[in-house]
């Protein structure tokens, strides 16, 4: 997993009185190594060996 279940969950209660569902886990995980996939890829399409904000 790419990203931290616990800080997800810390968020989402601090949101309001909600509870995380197993499947909302897998898919932002799922969702966010697609980002950084595309963000790495824009970089070295520019020719840089750095992924930075730029490449969101």
């Amino acid at each position: 997993m790419m990203i931290v279940q616990s800080k997800v969950r810390e968020y989402v209660k601090e949101l309001g009185d909600y509870k995380v569902g197993g499947d909302l886990l897998k898919a932002l995980d799922e969702k966010v190594a697609k980002i950084v996939k595309l963000a790495a890829n824009r970089a070295k399409a520019n020719g840089r060996k750095t992924v930075s904000a730029r490449d969101l």
